[in-house]
């Protein structure tokens, strides 16, 4: 798996290399060392912290001891002990939820599940197109509405459909429309209060959608989805397609939130489980130049 994390952290070396060059090193000064972490962007004020303890000359090793324990965050991991269990996926428009939604529905297929979709995202009629057509090429049921209809009652009869026809997974799209804060909130709330008399223990998993390629200003975002309505993990999208990768670490340091799953392409099995270790292996050779 450490091939994907090379190839979909290959822009953000090659930002990484701009700053220290491609030259195999055993340490890096820690005012260069700054500059190439802020070049990935990581949050300058993180990167203080990361490099506070450090010498003024940084191995890679202690380098990576200290980007390690970023990720030392409650994993509250996926674990399919209940039926139908409830995935419930927000995230602004863009950010790539309703193909990372037809990711998983195949990730969990292929691992013999039986998946039902919620086309829940009935703000956008492309949105609700786009996962039809995803549910058709999957072969997996999907409840779905016209556009305009309340996405609470899609969740309701998504899970209650699940429910009936013993299916072990449902996964709900949302709307992801962040100009009006009081709209989202009000809406999202009703959909985990509609999903809950649909079956009590629904959503297990609240999860958002980040664009790896929004960097930095992802975090704004993911704060007031969190605030909103509480965040179980994070997805991340489109990795392969920035020099940003480095915005990873603000996110999990602001937030405290584990990372699920890494979207490295846009072939249906390009998601991959996040692996702290080799996500920071592959930064560090962006740094050490192996």
């Amino acid at each position: 798996m450490f091939g994907f994390f090379k190839k979909a952290l290959d822009k953000t070396k090659e930002a990484i290399k701009s700053v220290v060059g491609s030259e195999k090193k055993e340490k890096i000064d820690k005012e260069l060392l700054e500059e190439a972490l802020i070049e990935a962007d990581i949050d300058y004020e993180l990167v203080e912290k990361i490099l506070d303890k450090l010498p003024k000359e940084v191995t890679k090793e202690k380098l990576k001891k200290e980007l390690l324990k970023i990720f030392e965050v409650p994993q509250n991991r996926i674990e399919i002990n209940d039926k139908p269990y409830t995935f419930l996926i927000i995230g602004v428009n863009g950010a790539g939820k309703t193909t990372t939604i037809a990711k998983l529905a195949y990730k969990y297929k292929n691992e013999g599940y039986s998946v039902i979709l919620g086309a829940g995202d009935t703000f956008r009629a492309a949105a609700i197109e786009q996962l039809s057509l995803w549910a058709n090429k999957l072969n997996i049921p999907i409840i779905k509405t016209r556009q305009g209809h309340d996405p609470a009652a899609v969740a309701f009869d998504t899970i209650s459909s699940a429910k009936a026809k013993g299916i072990d997974i449902a996964i709900i799209d949302t709307a992801g429309r962040l100009h009006n804060k009081v709209n989202l909130q009000n809406e999202l709330k009703k959909i985990v209060n509609v999903a809950k008399k649909a079956y009590e223990k629904a959503p297990h998993k609240i999860i958002l959608i980040i664009d790896a390629t929004q960097g930095q200003s992802a975090i704004n975002q993911a704060k007031v989805f969190n605030e909103i309505i509480g965040v179980d993990g994070i997805i991340v999208t489109k990795l392969d397609g920035t020099a940003k990768g480095g915005a990873l670490f603000s996110i999990v340091n602001e937030l405290k939130l584990p990372i699920y799953f890494v979207g490295i392409g846009e072939k249906p099995e390009d998601l991959v489980e996040f692996d702290k270790e080799e996500f920071v292996d592959g930064i560090l050779e962006g740094l050490y130049s192996e």
